[in-house]
């Protein structure tokens, strides 16, 4: 499926795109400029071998934030995230936190786009995934000016996730 969603994608060198773009390239000039702004998760399912699921449920909630400066937020999780018992979340139990920890992500940094507009490089700076702390993760992409969809290679939970988004007006 990722092949069929994103088969024009080539990996390459990025270029931040921080107020101004620093590329000739027009199709990174445009993508560039094409994601800056609000995106709400429309679906994420992740392939592992010949199986495709949910990756956070069937109603997934999650928001993607990019400035013009390059900076940008995101936060992915389930729609059915459990309620702590203790009011506190520093106080959850095992179980609590184990449906937490799997059922949700956030990270932010900087974002940029590879000279042909084909690969969004994430440089993350802080994650709820600390193993993404300090990494670059580049994932092929493709926008138009209302739908985002993008590919995890290596996702976080393991195999390929594949989400899409909606520009938020």
């Amino acid at each position: 499926m990722m092949s069929q969603i994103f088969s024009r994608t080539r990996l390459a060198m990025g270029v931040l795109f921080s107020g101004v773009i620093l590329s000739a390239n027009v199709a990174c000039a445009q993508a560039a400029k094409q994601l800056v702004g609000t995106w709400r998760l429309i679906s994420a399912t992740t392939e592992q071998g010949d199986k495709t699921n949910p990756t956070y449920g069937l109603n997934p909630k999650g928001i993607l934030a990019v400035d013009a400066n390059g900076r940008y937020a995101i936060v992915t999780m389930r729609a059915d995230l459990p309620k702590v018992a203790s009011g506190t979340r520093t106080t959850t139990t095992s179980g609590e936190n184990q449906a937490l920890v799997a059922g949700s992500i956030a990270h932010f940094g900087s974002i940029s786009v590879n000279k042909t507009g084909t690969v969004l490089i994430f440089k993350v700076e802080n994650s709820t995934f600390p193993n993404w702390d300090g990494t670059e993760q580049k994932w092929p992409f493709n926008i138009s000016r209302e739908e985002l969809r993008f590919a995890v290679p290596d996702a976080s939970g393991g195999g390929t996730a594949l989400t899409a988004w909606r520009r938020v007006n």
